[in-house]
């Protein structure tokens, strides 16, 4: 049976974008969301090479680099700003390495891409139950209406309800253990692509988002993983800034109490393989979620939504052979993705003020190849 009708629960960035792709394809396609409107919270958010490319797959390419940051690079320093490595891009060649812009700038493209292309959004509303007839889905919603679907597909993020009524709660989120502060600020005219400090056992960095704007990011460590009052994630930033000389300790004697920080603590979802059940089908951070530090979630999210319109569009085949071929495209680059972004946030958070000195030494030996490596992967087709 040919998929003609879907249902997307959830309309973030992962959902948005299978809502086009499949809606220009012809699919007839509903999104609920559980937030009661479109705005979204959040700051600065990239997009490498091969996002880009599912962004072009969409046909929102032009609006996502007109309205944002391209680059080619990322640099290391220490904690005061001396340099370790400049490390130039693998990634890119038909659509630039890097473009950065604001996350509710995205978030607007795709969802004026997915109403262009004929989706239904209905916000405030989840998923309340689903019923298998081995014909159908036959879904009942939040407002008591009952529809018919051919697939279900869960971007519902980190704590996704789909994910737990189809695996239980064995893969809810871990957290790592590390958090992360962002803050959106004026771009000093010298921040031209990703800037990255290493600290005591923290990491700061700087990430381009127009010609006026960027994001300062601070990675720590949060035992317990503390709930921070919105009153308190300033100063608090600031607190943990405490010891960064040069440029951060430059953007941090500028940070006042009413700066709006956004902090997300830093959780992992490992689910493993498949990520779904008869004709149900949970993607992007509610199956594979991982640390920013390749900064390919929402990559990781577009690249299931691209995908996943493509294998539905194969004729003749039918829901039960596509999901199998769905997952054999998406395993190796999404355990790459996982498996790398932890190691990398891991291995910089055991980087003390003792032990920087030899780790600016191994950093310049190994930290370019390395990148090289795991870009030249990702720059392949997905």
């Amino acid at each position: 049976m040919q998929v003609t009708r879907v249902l997307i629960s959830g309309a973030g960035i992962g959902g948005l974008a299978a809502a086009t792709a499949l809606a220009r394809r012809g699919v007839q396609v509903d999104v609920v969301e559980q937030r009661p409107n479109s705005d979204v919270l959040g700051v600065g958010i990239n997009q490498p090479a091969n996002s880009l490319r599912a962004l072009r797959a969409l046909g929102v390419l032009d609006e996502v680099l007109a309205t944002g940051f391209p680059f080619d690079r990322t640099s290391f320093y220490d904690w005061q700003g001396a340099p370790i490595v400049d490390c130039l891009s693998a990634l890119g060649g038909d659509v630039p390495a890097n473009t950065a812009l604001s996350r509710r700038a995205l978030h607007g493209i795709l969802t004026a891409a997915a109403e262009r292309a004929g989706t239904k959004i209905t916000y405030g509303t989840t998923v309340e139950d689903l019923v298998d007839t081995d014909e159908r889905l036959e879904v009942t919603f939040s407002d008591r209406r009952t529809e018919s679907y051919d697939l279900v597909v869960g971007f519902e993020g980190l704590r996704s309800r789909l994910r737990r009524r189809l695996f239980g709660t064995g893969y809810d989120p871990v957290f790592t253990g590390y958090s992360v502060w962002r803050l959106t600020m004026p771009r000093p005219a010298d921040v031209t692509h990703t800037m990255l400090f290493q600290g005591d056992g923290t990491k700061a960095g700087v990430i381009p988002l127009s010609a006026d704007s960027m994001y300062l990011l601070h990675v720590t460590a949060e035992p317990g993983n503390p709930q921070i009052p919105e009153n308190a994630k300033a100063d608090l930033l600031v607190e943990r800034l405490a010891g960064y000389g040069g440029l951060v300790g430059e953007l941090r004697d500028t940070i006042t109490p009413s700066d709006a920080v956004v902090y997300s603590p830093l959780s992992e979802v490992q689910l493993p393989a498949p990520w779904f059940k008869g004709r149900v089908i949970v993607l992007g951070d509610a199956a594979h979620a991982c640390a920013p530090h390749l900064t390919q979630g929402a990559g990781m999210a577009l690249e299931d939504a691209v995908v996943l319109a493509e294998e539905l569009a194969v004729p003749d085949r039918d829901v039960d052979a596509t999901l199998p071929a769905f997952m054999e495209r998406r395993r190796e680059r999404v355990g790459l993705v996982q498996d790398v972004s932890h190691q990398i946030l891991v291995g910089e958070m055991a980087i003390t003020a003792a032990t920087l000195p030899h780790a600016v030494a191994h950093l310049r030996e190994v930290l370019p190849e390395q990148m090289r490596q795991t870009e030249t992967f990702l720059n392949q087709p997905f």
